[in-house]
């Protein structure tokens, strides 16, 4: 897999790029800066982007806009996000560009939640592979304050909800809350009937519509 990074700090960014090495993939460049990470992804055509929110030259969302000027040129691109802090505005941006059909995997990741180097790497393989990993932080403080419809979710939901949002399988969930994998199908049907979606076969395609439903009540 070709990966571009795009992160300003040095330490952060080489990391990154020798975890990824680690795990077999090719980092084909590693940038400092909003338009360095177009102009390498331009060069390299990489299969996933890893990018910082906050970037040069203002430090306040040049990477972020740059993915998505990344994405709206080329919708099939596959990014990983990364943000120092839980920000619902930029996520809600992101998650906008994975409406359009064909378009590829995004995820969005708080740095400081990203110490198992496994679970990182195994983010941004679903990420390429045209899947959806959203920080459960990131749901938790979604579904905060929400009260209507998502007040009608029982604590167990919202727990389910947030691991269904980390691109975890029903498998996974359950092994996570100890229940059994039936439990957890009914817990999704569930969240599913109680937030007016309608059941999916895909569970990339069911968190975002999940997401989506609630950041239009923001």
């Amino acid at each position: 897999m070709r990966v571009v990074i795009a992160e300003d700090s040095v330490l952060l960014r080489e990391g990154l790029a020798g975890l990824l090495e680690r795990f077999g993939h090719s980092v084909v460049a590693a940038v400092g800066d909003a338009p360095g990470l177009i102009a390498a992804v331009a060069g390299q055509d990489p299969d996933v982007v890893v990018a910082d929110v906050r970037m040069p030259p203002g430090y306040s969302d040049e990477g972020l806009r740059a993915v998505l000027e990344l994405r709206a040129a080329r919708p099939s691109l596959a990014v990983l996000v990364l943000s120092q802090y839980v920000e619902q505005t930029y996520a809600a941006e992101l998650l906008d560009q994975t409406r359009s059909p064909g378009g590829g995997g995004v995820g969005y990741l708080l740095k400081d939640r990203i110490g198992d180097v496994t679970q990182f790497a195994d983010a941004v393989a679903t990420v390429a592979g045209g899947g959806t990993v959203i920080d459960a932080e990131v749901v938790r403080q979604l579904l905060r304050g929400r009260r209507d419809p998502v007040a009608r979710l029982t604590p167990r939901e919202r727990e389910v909800l947030a691991l269904v949002a980390e691109g975890r399988s029903n498998a996974a969930i359950a092994r996570a809350l100890f229940v059994s994998e039936a439990a957890v199908a009914k817990h999704i049907a569930s969240i599913l009937a109680k937030l007016d979606l309608p059941p999916d076969a895909d569970d990339h395609r069911r968190v975002l519509a999940v997401l989506a439903y609630l950041r239009a009540a923001v």
